[in-house]
């Protein structure tokens, strides 16, 4: 006979964990489920050990830049002691995600879920059963199907490299490519970022990620636009990309051409709940065409970036919506960011969208690298687009890229989120001088 629970999640990473905590907090059974690490991507092998990585790349780039300006001699980076310093975090990341999961008497299985029929869920040899299923399963860096995919290796394994290697490329000009081309290139690697087309990080303002390419390019990596990787051939001087008139020799090729939800293997189609490469196809309750089958975070195919954040958002109303039923969900603004060399990030409306509609919007586009914020430390570029409603004076979208962009795209989501007019902030004093100081001369 099936094990029984109130609710079986699937997933055991940011937005399983939140929503099986949450449930057990209200009282219900819950059992989570998780295939691979505990703790999902995100600190195993995702945005934390990324940013522990870009830590020691801000810095180095923060001593280049005050260079004949109060400082002589640039850091270089020593990668095994950084990324020693990286798995003294990660390396407890699966232990301690599951001592707290157990720590709060949730029960918890390791092995792939698999729907077998409606209400009979396997877990390797064991069946359990439920009220309600929670998808949160996440997705996969995609491996291009070309000759040679063999090949290809991804952000998990650059994320866990003991050395780093001479000459590295990344296929595809995305978040991942451009943020561990950063990464690779600080840590004295020959870089190569190929892409399909002339129009990486498609989502961001197209002059934004010009300037930011060229940012990059003055840093040493090399981009190939339209160039459509065919095949890697392994020779003996390592590994070759080839192209219609393009060939590039390499140590190491990182497929970065987005990532697929892990959809596939849960038998879904026994249950009678659709997915395709968006995710699963959900409700505005994420609920899924099967009524007691919800998904939520990456996996899900939901109008809102994939983002960690978001994710946990998503666990807390799902939470509510098992235990008090009620309104849609109602997604806030979420800002977006690379974390590159400079910094791109973005939240609401963007200038191309304000643009169309010149009635209703004023576009505001800065270059505040002479600004005091930036002149200090020796910014080499520090840019910004702020999209504000006519009618109403307040702000509701903006673009920064600088050093500083990934602290400053927060403080315009919070103006956006309260509806803050410039009249509003001028009643606030700021402390001085800092990035949150200059929000008065952005609107």
């Amino acid at each position: 006979m099936a094990e029984q629970y109130d609710v079986v999640v699937i997933g055991g990473g940011p937005a399983g964990n939140a929503m099986a905590s949450g449930l057990k907090a209200q009282a219900k059974t819950v059992l989570i489920v998780e295939a691979d690490l505990w703790g999902g991507t995100c600190p195993n092998r995702g945005c934390d050990p990324k940013k522990i990585l870009l830590s020691a790349v801000e810095a180095r780039q923060a001593a280049q830049h005050l260079q004949g300006q109060g400082l002589i001699v640039a850091p270089k980076i020593d990668w095994p002691a950084l990324m020693a310093h990286k798995r003294g975090y990660t390396d407890g990341i699966n232990d301690g995600t599951l001592n707290g999961l157990k720590g709060q008497d949730i029960a918890t299985l390791h092995g792939q879920a698999h729907f077998q029929s409606d209400n009979q869920l396997a877990v390797g040899d064991r069946v359990v059963s439920a009220t309600d299923y929670v998808i949160a399963t996440g997705q996969r860096p995609a491996i291009l199907p070309i000759t040679g995919h063999e090949y290809f290796k991804t952000s998990t394994d650059f994320l866990d490299l003991d050395q780093m290697l001479k000459r590295v490329t990344f296929v595809g000009g995305g978040y991942v490519g451009f943020e561990l081309a950063t990464i690779a290139n600080a840590a004295g690697a020959d870089v190569h970022v190929i892409h399909h087309n002339d129009r990486p990080l498609k989502a961001f303002d197209a002059d934004l990620v010009k300037d930011l390419m060229a940012a990059m390019t003055a840093d040493g990596i090399t981009f190939d636009l339209n160039t459509d990787v065919q095949a890697i051939t392994k020779t003996a001087t390592g590994l070759q990309l080839t192209a219609d008139n393009f060939e590039l020799t390499t140590d190491l090729v990182i497929s970065s051409a987005g990532r697929i939800p892990n959809a596939d293997q849960l038998g879904l189609a026994n249950v009678g709940v659709t997915f395709d490469r968006h995710g699963i196809q959900v409700n505005d309750h994420l609920q899924t065409a099967n009524p007691h089958i919800y998904a939520i975070g990456d996996v899900s195919d939901t109008p809102v970036p994939k983002l960690t954040p978001v994710a946990g958002f998503e666990a807390r109303y799902l939470v509510g919506e098992l235990t008090h039923p009620g309104a849609a969900i109602k997604y806030p603004v979420v800002p977006t960011q690379v974390f590159a060399a400079p910094k791109l990030a973005q939240v609401g409306i963007s200038a191309a969208a304000a643009t169309e509609h010149p009635d209703e919007y004023r576009v505001n586009t800065l270059d505040m690298t002479k600004w005091f914020t930036y002149y200090r430390f020796g910014a080499q570029q520090a840019q910004a687009k702020v999209v504000v409603a006519k009618a109403s004076g307040q702000v509701v979208g903006a673009t920064l890229l600088s050093d500083v962009a990934d602290e400053m795209i927060n403080y315009f989501t919070l103006l956006i989120e309260k509806h803050v007019t410039l009249p509003d902030l001028q009643r606030l004093v700021l402390a001085y001088p800092t990035p949150a100081s200059d929000l008065q001369y952005l609107y």
